[in-house]
């Protein structure tokens, strides 16, 4: 009897009903877990995986992004959306971290002005979005259209 109730019972990570999907699992900091996959598809289930403010902020930066560069090719690669141009390689990654969001513009080095944060990588610059910190939309959509015509980073490995 216990064991065919606990076979009709819904996983407790999943909503009842036909279209059920489990819900992305929260790595450290918040960062959600989203299989590799390229296109607007997987970004945009990470985006609505995003915890709390983080969600409202990647939509926003997503809307930038996609409106400054209406071209531009999205994936979700080492649990990070990545946005790039066909052909130049990645210029921007997103990842969620406890108290904020990073942004890695892979050739912020050569932004002017460069983002605030510093990377290992002399040509990676950071800025870190914090949920009180209101985003600069128009300098963040300056940095993406300079990020966007520079060449881009691309993976030596497969995925």
């Amino acid at each position: 009897m216990i064991a065919t109730l606990a076979k009709s019972m819904p996983s407790p990570r999943r909503k009842t009903g036909s279209s059920a999907r489990p819900s992305p699992r929260l790595l450290s900091g918040g960062n959600p877990q989203i299989a590799r996959a390229e296109g607007e598809s997987p970004v945009q289930a990470y985006i609505a995986a995003m915890p709390g403010w983080k969600r409202d902020v990647g939509r926003s930066i997503d809307r930038l992004i996609t409106r400054t560069v209406p071209t531009v090719q999205k994936a979700v690669k080492w649990n990070s959306p990545l946005y790039g141009v066909r052909g130049r390689g990645w210029f921007l990654g997103i990842h969620c971290f406890s108290k904020f969001i990073k942004v890695a513009f892979f050739k912020g080095s050569s932004l002017r002005p460069p983002p605030a944060g510093e990377s290992k990588d002399p040509n990676t610059r950071y800025l870190h979005i914090h949920e009180d910190e209101p985003l600069d939309e128009v300098q963040f959509t300056r940095w993406v259209r300079q990020a966007s015509r520079l060449p881009g980073w691309k993976s030596s490995k497969a995925g």
